[in-house]
Order: structure tokens, then sequence, then C-alpha cells
């Protein structure tokens, strides 16, 4: 019996990939460049599974009807980067990886937070360049975490996480943002609307989708609202902050810095982020744990093999 084609749009950890041989044909990517839209094309039309991943744009244009591509296992949570709809109009089953990847995300929050607060990336910067000339009691001088007040935006799971940890092991105060009614068991932890949020935190920690219905959802406005010695933290999407306005923000001072871990345009960078000394750039790390990574490509590996047995993945988004 034939055995179904699944091609790897990235390289992948060794362990999933073994289990992957074990059941499929697998078609990887040994260069592990980001494939373009040509070859994605010819991907869709030459496997029966696609393994994809944030990098790849999947929009109507490649999501046709008659392709020989059957299911898309997206490796990650977010599915902003494909068209669900044209998927569903092609018949093509999309599905994710939820729950393995909340904690090493959470945990890359809180060191954004804590990055940005103590101003840790102009320190390094300063040390690396040969500049520091010892201590000095106002030598970069940030701001205190413990007993803050962190806005959560977006209380699914791994803003609730990132939540308890802020609050368990910093005593911050915690508000949140949800779409529905949300209970909380941190105590003290306050359900309010993202004017409220924005006005009222010392950080914001962004865990919203993607996506169209949150585009720009922090933009100048947004900002202006932002107390001057606020920080603003995305380890969500990069599309849900206007970049433009918070290089804006942060040149002028009216936010005190922003700790990054997505961008609007991966992996190209809004060009007057770079040069900001108040802002932490990170390259995409949310889920960049040994034990993540492997728990995401076997959690795909779960949900093409039901596919492909006939069953319902366990983690299907459509």
């Amino acid at each position: 019996m034939t055995r179904p084609v699944l091609r790897l749009t990235r390289a992948w950890p060794d362990r999933p990939v073994a289990a992957l041989r074990a059941r499929f044909e697998v078609i990887d990517n040994p260069d592990d460049a980001p494939l373009d839209r040509d070859a994605l094309r010819r991907a869709l039309q030459g496997c029966d599974g696609l393994l994809a991943t944030v990098s790849d744009r999947l929009d109507a244009g490649l999501l046709t009807p008659g392709l020989r591509c059957r299911f898309i296992g997206n490796f990650g949570v977010g599915v902003s980067h494909i068209d669900l709809e044209a998927a569903r109009a092609a018949g093509i089953t999309v599905t994710n990886t939820p729950g393995v990847l909340t904690d090493a995300t959470a945990d890359l929050a809180i060191a954004l937070l804590l990055m940005s607060a103590r101003r840790a990336s102009e320190g390094e910067a300063l040390v690396r360049a040969g500049r520091w000339q010892g201590w000095a009691p106002t030598q970069l001088m940030g701001t205190h975490v413990t007993g803050k007040t962190i806005g959560i935006v977006g209380m699914g799971r791994i803003g609730a996480a990132t939540a308890r940890r802020a609050h368990h092991g910093f005593g911050m105060r915690v508000l949140y943002t949800s779409r529905t009614p949300r209970p909380c068991d941190i105590p003290g932890a306050r359900q309010v609307d993202l004017p409220t949020l924005l006005a009222e935190s010392d950080f914001v920690s962004l865990h919203c989708p993607g996506g169209d219905a949150n585009r720009h959802l922090i933009d100048a406005a947004a900002l202006a609202r932002m107390k001057p010695g606020a920080h603003l933290i995305n380890t969500a999407r990069g599309e849900v902050v206007d970049e433009a306005a918070l290089v804006e923000a942060l040149r002028e001072r009216r936010i005190a810095g922003a700790g990054l871990d997505v961008y609007e345009n991966e992996p190209r960078l809004h060009p007057g982020l770079i040069g900001l000394p108040n802002v932490t750039l990170l390259p995409h790390l949310g889920s960049a744990t040994v034990e993540t990574r492997e728990a995401m490509g076997m959690k795909v590996v779960e949900n093409a093999i039901a596919f492909f047995e006939g069953r319902d993945p366990p983690d299907r988004v459509v």
C-alpha cells in the first residue's frame, strides 16, 4: 500500500521526524530555508500533507480547490498565516499544536518583561562594546517588577500561565482582558476592558491571537493610553502591534520600553526598531526549548496519523 507523502517546509527536531518516517513518506527541507511562494505552490500540488510553520504564508491564492494536499499540520498554535476559509473551501483539514508550548512561551514573556524593566539589553550592549567603565550609582537604572501591575491581553493558556508567574513569583497585581467573561483563580485578578488595562498597567503583555481581528490592536491611540513608565511585551503575533507607532512611542519616551519576540513582517523588522536602546528584540524564541519543539512535532505527528487513518484529528482547526 502506498504511504501518504508529507512535506516538511522547515527542518524539525530528530524525534518527531523519525516518528513521521515510520508512518509516511517524508520530503524534508535539509537547507532549512523558508519556502518561497512558488515552492509552496509546488509542495501543495505534490504532497498529501503539508507540515507548515508560521513562516509559510498560505493564502487563498495558494489554497485552491483541486490540490493534491488534503492536510496541513501546523507546527505551532497560531494559524493567522493560513487562510482558514480558503482551506475549508479547498477541502483541506488544518490542525495546530495547542497546550505543549504554554510554559515555554510564558517563561519567555517573563524573561522579556524582566529584560525590559531592568534594561538588560542596554547593559549587555554596553559591556560587549567595551564601553563599560564600572559600577556607578545612576547607571542604567530600570524599574522594580515586584508589586507592580501586569495587564494580560488575552487570558488563554499562555496568558494565564504568564499571569500566574507574575503574581506568584513577583507579587504582581493582575488585570486581564478576554473576548468572553473568564474567571481567574489568581487572588485579586480583575477582568477589565482594554482601555482600562492600558491605563492602569505597568507592564502590558500580549497573548491574543493574530489575524485581521486583532491587527494593530496596539496602535498609536492604545500606546497613548499607557503610562509613561510602562513596558509593552509581545510574544503573541507581530501584527497585533503597529510597529511604526511603537517606534515613535519608544523614540519619544512616551512609554519606557518594550520586549518583542514577534514582528509584523518576520523576519524583517521595522528599521526604526534596530537603533532604539529601550527595546529588547528576540528572534521568535517563544517555544524554542528542546522539550517544547519535540512535543510540538509529536503533536503534528499525532494529528497526521489520525487524519490519514480516517479519524478526526484531535487538534483540528478546520
